[in-house]
């Protein structure tokens, strides 16, 4: 069923409420972690650095009956945690970890290149190392911890690599077409085609119309994950963790046009309830 690019829809996730596992619900909104990225910033009359977030996120975080609560990377050096390939410093989010129920993390710049044993292509953009081992060491934690993970685009990327996986740095270069990425900062219409069985297919259904902004994609892909949708050039457009209970990357921007389903299934797998399926959502 193919469905259209929709903005503002209603949710309807119940909340609080449902059962997840045979364990009642506590009656509290699960506790989503949401990723920002720092950099000077002007409001009012101050220019001060800030930790970003787009409120889109936060809305739709909200809609499918979730809390959100922001992660900034930390100040200072940006030098870098490690390498490709390096242990990942897990314990110093352990804490934070353990008193969230979902992580989600948000779209931005390129991930640095040498995290996956690549020289930087001098078109990437918006590089930030401080970043990068944040969500690096932060996804290694949830993934340790076995907590519900939605990873939107270059989110998607930091799981791909993560899990030993590489990028292509300038996809232009390979699908001939900057439909993708239409130029720095737009979003582009892409058709995605999903595979059957896969959480993405339960929730969207096997045809959906996104918005894209990325002119990186998978490359080499990380251990253990699975492609779940494709644009019709061959992009990787979804990825997905088997085996976990909800760990799912998209290549576009759910957020960008207030569509929540992806958002309500990670709600759901987080103890808030039952999110609707794309039947259910959007019936015929």
């Amino acid at each position: 069923m193919r469905h259209p690019v929709r903005s503002g829809h209603p949710t309807g996730v119940p909340r609080p409420g449902g059962i997840l596992a045979g364990v009642p619900s506590t009656g509290s909104p699960p506790l989503v972690g949401v990723t920002t990225y720092r950099q000077v910033s002007s409001w009012w009359a101050w220019e001060r650095d800030a930790a970003l977030v787009p409120g889109s996120y936060l809305d739709v975080v909200e809609e499918s009956g979730g809390q959100p609560v922001l992660i900034p990377p930390p100040a200072g050096s940006a030098a870098g945690n490690g390498h490709r390939g390096a242990r990942r410093d897990t314990g110093r989010f352990d804490a934070l970890v353990r008193s969230l129920d979902g992580l989600v993390l948000i779209g931005g710049g390129d991930l640095d290149a040498d995290l996956y044993g690549q020289g930087p292509d001098p078109r990437n953009g918006g590089t930030d190392r401080r970043r990068d081992d944040l969500e690096m060491d932060l996804l290694a934690a949830a993934l340790d911890r076995d907590l519900p993970v939605l990873a939107v685009c270059r989110g998607l990327q930091v799981l791909n690599v993560a899990l030993g996986g590489d990028l292509v740095q300038h996809l232009p270069d390979l699908v001939g077409s900057t439909r993708h990425q239409p130029r720095p900062g737009a979003f582009g219409p892409v058709e995605v085609t999903t595979v059957e069985g896969s959480t993405v297919r339960r929730v969207l259904g096997e045809r959906t119309d996104v918005l894209c902004s990325h002119h990186q994609a998978v490359g080499t892909l990380g251990d253990g994950l699975v492609v779940t949708a494709r644009s019709d050039d061959g992009t990787v457009e979804a990825v997905e963790l088997p085996g976990r209970d909800f760990v799912l990357g998209v290549q576009w921007h759910p957020e960008e046009t207030g569509d929540t389903r992806l958002f309500e299934a990670l709600v759901e797998a987080a103890g808030g309830g039952p999110a609707r399926t794309a039947e259910a959502r959007c019936p015929r």
